[in-house]
């Protein structure tokens, strides 16, 4: 039962109290027939007065009912909307996470993978060697690397650098001493890992001896090689706690790189390889010029022959002029020779003349 219709009970029951209480005393009166007359118009009055404030608190309740309904509707239609969003939202995110979940378990499997290629001594040599072939590609050309190659002595490197003299080609070994560096790890006192220090130390030194005995031969490689550890935690572990293998490896001519490392080495390399090929280039051109020097000046004492014939030629020419004028000149005088002969033989008498011509 709603509020107004409470009220609405409310209201009609304290009606009937007062017409209950007010014919009570109506009826001990004498009066009593007018008086009840009277409260029953008044009684109608208030029923039909009753009557239309029902019908308004009726009418009141229906709109405020549907007022309230349309709310609820709306209320109810937006509650689902944020709902279903919320839902897809959790199916995003489900998605997600499925698919992170996936990359984790094939994670695991590498992870997994990559632990048991470690664990195996020759497999891990291998991972090195790859890690080294990997980096050596990406840094340089073709032609200044050759991997596995076989030296003088017999002996084949993981890498040969070829580059020019001086320093000539440089040898780089990759060596992985992982299960010395786990025991280091592992350690759980400190004489532990003094000890396993100790065994990395002398693991990492045979390796830089048999790099030094091996890979440095002189007259075919330079002085000094490279020792590779596919491993910069390794790198720093040796640099930072065993300084003395660091300046035993710089006495060997045995420099210690890690991945980092190796990549700033290589690129100074690939500046020399580029140096060296600008040198030899520049040195090609400097003979190609000084080819066409020699053809310059070649052309040159040819043009000065062609400019001699030249001259000579002009002076022949001159000759030849000179000679056709006297010839000229000549001729113009025996012209003039000839005609005067001829007017004198005919101012000649005749007598005269026949007989000159006679005698």
């Amino acid at each position: 039962m709603s509020a107004l219709e409470m009220i609405l009970l409310g209201v009609i029951a304290i009606i009937a109290v007062m017409v209950f209480v007010s014919m009570s005393r109506h009826k001990a009166s004498p009066q009593s027939d007018d008086g009840l007359a009277e409260l029953r118009g008044q009684l109608s009055q208030l029923s039909n007065q009753s009557a239309e404030l029902q019908r308004v608190i009726a009418s009141q309740m229906s709109e405020t009912e549907g007022r309230i309904g349309t709310r609820l509707e709306q209320s109810m239609r937006d509650q689902n909307e944020r709902t279903n969003k919320q839902l897809n939202g959790m199916a995003e995110k489900l998605v997600v996470i499925s698919e992170a979940n996936a990359h984790i378990s094939a994670l695991s499997g590498q992870v997994t993978q990559l632990q048991n290629i470690l664990s195996n001594k020759q497999a891990r040599g291998s991972f090195g060697e790859v890690q080294l072939e990997n980096l050596v590609r990406d840094a340089l050309p073709d032609s200044a690397y050759d991997f596995q190659a076989t030296l003088g002595n017999g002996k084949r490197v993981d890498c040969l650098l070829a580059l020019p003299n001086p320093p000539g080609a440089i040898c780089i070994d990759s060596k992985f001493p992982l299960e010395s560096y786990r025991r280091l790890v592992d350690a759980a006192d400190e004489p532990s890992r003094d000890m396993a220090r100790r065994g990395l130390e002398a693991d990492v030194k045979k390796h830089i001896n048999d790099i030094a005995d091996k890979y440095i031969v002189p007259g075919e490689t330079a002085e000094s090689a490279i020792l590779f550890l596919p491993s910069e935690s390794v790198y720093a572990e040796i640099n930072i706690q065993l300084p003395r293998l660091v300046d035993e490896s710089r006495r060997k001519h045995v420099y210690m790189a890690g991945p980092d490392n190796l990549m700033l080495i290589l690129h100074t390399v690939r500046a020399i390889l580029r140096d060296a090929r600008m040198h030899e280039a520049a040195g090609l051109i400097q003979t190609q010029v000084d080819t066409m020097m020699q053809d310059v000046r070649r052309l040159d004492d040819r043009v000065a022959k062609l400019a001699s014939h030249f001259s000579q030629a002009e002076k022949d020419i001159a000759d030849i002029q000179t000679s056709t004028r006297k010839i000229t000149s000549r001729g113009d005088k025996i012209a003039e020779i000839e005609v005067i002969d001829a007017k004198a033989v005919d101012d000649m008498p005749p007598e005269k003349s026949s007989g000159d011509l006679l005698g």
